[in-house]
């Protein structure tokens, strides 16, 4: 059966794997992105989740052209690393509006006609670093495992109505971001890695259709480890 899957920040990294599988698996696949540049096989709408209103017309220019969001992947996310004391208000600000507020926007909407069709997912990414803590990253943790209380909160209030809501956290993902480390700090990572080694988007994306699918229709509020091993007691 073909949805309507909708993927933030889908235009990159896990984002992009994320939507390519459900497409592959015969999904209707919207990604948004703030550039909303085109993205072959894919339909793409311009959208910044740290704006209500660009929220809001994105979900409207979806519902307009495809129907109705019925898997709802909260995936868009920045980081503005640096120490505690040298972080400024904005570096705070804009990590925790795009990365926690922004997913609690997007569901906040894609609610809307889920609780009307009485079926839903609604999947956040998060990360290993908001269980385990991550030095330089405070305010990018703090939004990650925001997201963790705000799924379990959707988990209990949405449950009755059929939509589930849960958090995968991966580790590291060979993506752009993590390519732009140094080979000493991609080392000392992988050195802490159990598989020793860093995921590839596809092995997070793969984790996330399945909870998207029927087969994982008794699991919510759950957060789903895809880390090697890393966060292994957090």
């Amino acid at each position: 059966m073909t949805r309507v899957v909708l993927v933030t920040g889908g235009n990159r990294g896990i984002g992009l794997a994320i939507a390519r599988t459900f497409a592959q698996a015969g999904d209707t696949v919207a990604v948004t992105s703030r550039s909303g540049e085109p993205i072959e096989g894919l339909y793409v709408f311009q959208c910044d989740v740290s704006d209500t209103a660009s929220v809001d017309a994105a979900f409207d220019a979806i519902e307009a052209q495809l129907g109705p969001v019925e898997v709802a992947v909260a995936n868009a996310g920045i980081t503005r690393d640096g120490l505690i004391m040298r972080m400024s208000d904005d570096d705070i600000n804009d990590v925790l509006n795009t990365n926690l507020v922004g997913a609690i926007r997007v569901a906040r909407r894609a609610s809307r006609s889920m609780m009307k069709a009485r079926s839903g997912r609604l999947i956040f990414l998060s990360s290993v670093v908001g269980l385990m803590g991550s030095a330089g990253q405070v305010n990018y943790s703090a939004s990650k495992a925001g997201l963790i209380g705000a799924a379990r909160s959707l988990a209990r209030e949405l449950g009755s109505r059929g939509i589930t809501t849960n958090v995968i956290a991966p580790g590291f993902v060979d993506t752009d971001m993590t390519a732009e480390l140094s080979q000493e700090r991609r080392d000392g990572i992988v050195a802490n890695v159990p598989l020793g080694r860093y995921a590839s988007p596809q092995e997070v994306a793969d984790v996330v259709v399945f909870i998207a699918s029927e087969q994982a229709g008794y699991i919510t509020g759950a957060v789903i480890p895809v880390d090697g091993g890393l966060g292994m007691g957090h």
